[in-house]
């Protein structure tokens, strides 16, 4: 189980001081020295004295953070939930640029401002004084939204104290991250809280563990009744879907695949039309516009069909799987080391309902026995017949182009990295990328 203070330890190596306007934040003692404001969170009260004994004169609270600022010229927009959240935000994004607005975007693959990338992968949710400086920044370049990706540590951790959200959205929530939640009704709790005030929101109905203020709460889905109602849906050849808003029938395609992104380009949608107030159509017009994220849902190769997902738990490898019900599938994936332990043997249990042939291999072990993690996995699998054990991530991929060559429909399903470059080996980044590899054993 990590520590708070693990954490913040992992903050202080992504962001020390911001020049914001001029003025020089900071929220690490060491950094805050003449001339500099020192930001006194709960996570660094404690270091008051020693920023003062470096020479810094001015602080502010973290809670006050925000009377320094005028954000009054732009709507942020935040997005959480287990799965989803990158494609989600990242189609929001899309479509209020298509749409021909001046947009931010801050997540997981980095930081964009009007399709322009302006910084590297970073933490989903950056520290609350790297929160200001990118909203700032995008005011700066005229954006009329900043749209964000909202982890459970950010809200556990007030990493977005002091914004004020235009509209808040949530995709589901499943299990995930319990190395870091105690429990998974506190990982529920954590989720649900963001949406305990009276700010617009967005939730999706069929999802049976929001908790929510009914207050300026809008809906989306396909099982339940909702604002934004799925009404009908086809997965061939792409995604179509038939959307209903009230009496108002609407339909939009996309060539992403996959149940789940139903939902993430449902909720993209819903989300741009209460934003902007623009007829459902001409948003729904664009969406296909949009050919979704790099390392989701990617096909990177066709002769054997690959494809590449960032999904790393049981209930996104489901969806997943659930996408490709007419193919054999033959999937390669391990799970993080120092993490949530609990959730492999899920891993495992929902791959042998799904798979013709399993391949379990590394991902990101840290500083935990590969092997170890691989018995964790094992143990949720009954039917070990068709299981194949590969701690080289490569060879393991090279193992699932083998066997594909013994099935007439094969797709190979790599799981859990997505798009990243590296994979963790105790305390190093050693480069590693799931489509280059295929790419090159493809040929």
């Amino acid at each position: 189980m990590k520590s708070l203070q693990h954490y913040i330890k992992s903050w202080r190596e992504k962001i020390l001081k911001k020049t914001i306007n001029g003025r020089v934040f900071t929220d690490n003692s060491k950094e805050a020295v003449s001339g500099t404001t020192f930001i006194v969170s709960s996570q660094n009260k404690d270091f008051v004295t020693n920023a003062e004994e470096n020479g810094s004169v001015d602080f502010v609270n973290s809670k006050d953070l925000k009377k320094h600022f005028d954000f009054s010229s732009i709507k942020i927009v935040g997005i959480t939930g287990t799965n989803g959240k990158t494609t989600t935000a990242a189609a929001i994004y899309s479509i209020l640029l298509d749409l021909g607005y001046k947009v931010a975007l801050q997540g997981t693959r980095g930081f964009f401002i009007n399709d322009k990338r302006i910084e590297e992968y970073s933490l989903t949710t950056p520290v609350q004084l790297s929160n200001f400086a990118h909203i700032q920044q995008a005011i700066d370049e005229g954006c009329e939204y900043f749209v964000m990706e909202v982890s459970s540590h950010a809200i556990e951790q007030n990493r977005i104290e002091g914004l004020e959200f235009a509209l808040k959205v949530h995709t589901n929530i499943t299990q995930d991250h319990l190395d870091y939640h105690k429990t998974i009704q506190e990982y529920i709790d954590v989720k649900n809280s963001f949406f305990n005030d009276e700010s617009m929101k967005l939730i999706n109905k069929d999802d049976k563990n929001i908790k929510f203020n009914m207050k300026n709460t809008y809906a989306y889905g396909a099982d339940n009744p909702a604002t934004y109602k799925v009404a009908a849906y086809s997965l061939k050849n792409g995604l179509h879907v038939a959307l209903q808003h009230f009496a108002n029938m609407t339909h939009f395609s996309s060539p992403m695949m996959g149940l789940f992104n139903v939902y993430n380009l449902t909720a993209a949608v819903a989300s741009v039309n209460l934003l902007t107030k623009k007829p459902l159509q001409e948003i729904c017009n664009v969406v296909e516009d949009f050919g979704g994220v790099s390392g989701r849902m990617e096909v990177v190769s066709q002769k054997p069909l690959i494809v590449v997902d960032f999904a790393h738990t049981h209930d996104g490898m489901k969806e997943v799987f659930n996408s490709f019900g007419d193919y054999e599938i033959i999937s390669v994936f391990g799970a993080g080391g120092d993490r949530d332990r609990t959730k492999r043997p899920l891993m495992g249990k929902v791959a042998e309902q799904f798979c013709k042939e399993i391949i379990i291999t590394a991902d990101n072990p840290r500083f935990e026995d590969p092997d170890t993690i691989c018995e964790d996995i094992l143990k949720g699998i009954t039917d070990k017949s068709n299981v194949t054990l590969e701690l080289n991530r490569k060879e393991a991929i090279k193992v699932a182009i083998e066997k594909s060559k013994e099935y007439q429909n094969p797709i190979i399903l790599v799981l859990g990295k997505g798009d990243e470059e590296y994979q963790i080996i105790y305390d190093k980044k050693l480069p590693l990328n799931d489509k280059n590899i295929t790419k090159e054993l493809t040929g």
